[in-house]
């Protein structure tokens, strides 16, 4: 008996999502999304180690993080504990410090944006040879000169 090799069928949507993940747009928005995971971090702390200790101290040690308002449940003094009671809490505290970070992010990305482009600005270059004239530009051009020299002088 003849051997047989088993084929196996490989669904057709298989290779077009290959060459989707392959495509450089595609790899791009993943190294993309990595950065901006870890870019992220380091906003959180930024906006939590260095910007709130000094709006803190600015507002007269507001903590952001620890306004809320109880809507219902046991009034606690933290945020944290309110919601370990149990509480449905409106956390604007949270909210605002949210807002702050987002600023910070917008604020961060305009100046590297700012930057990149400026390292990136084309160098002064030679104005570029302007195009060669056209086919009917060159006989009108030459039609010209011809009426001109058959003109009598004088």
């Amino acid at each position: 008996m003849a051997d047989k090799k088993l084929a196996v069928h490989t669904p057709g949507w298989v290779n077009d999502f290959k060459a989707f993940i392959m495509r450089g747009n595609v790899v791009d928005m993943a190294v993309g999304v990595i950065i901006g995971a870890a870019f992220t971090a380091i906003v959180n702390s930024l906006v939590k180690d260095v910007f709130n200790p000094v709006l803190g101290l600015a507002t007269g040690g507001i903590d952001f993080s620890n306004l809320f308002v109880t809507l219902k449940g046991p009034v606690e003094p933290t945020l944290d504990a309110a919601q370990k009671a149990g509480a449905v809490t409106l956390n604007y505290g949270v909210f605002i410090n949210a807002v702050i970070q987002f600023l910070i992010v917008a604020i961060v990305i305009f100046w590297m944006v700012r930057l990149l482009s400026k390292l990136h600005t084309k160098q002064a270059e030679e104005p570029a040879a302007p195009p060669p004239p056209t086919k009917s530009e060159v006989l009108l051009q030459e039609i010209r000169d011809a009426l001109v020299h058959q003109q009598p002088h004088g």
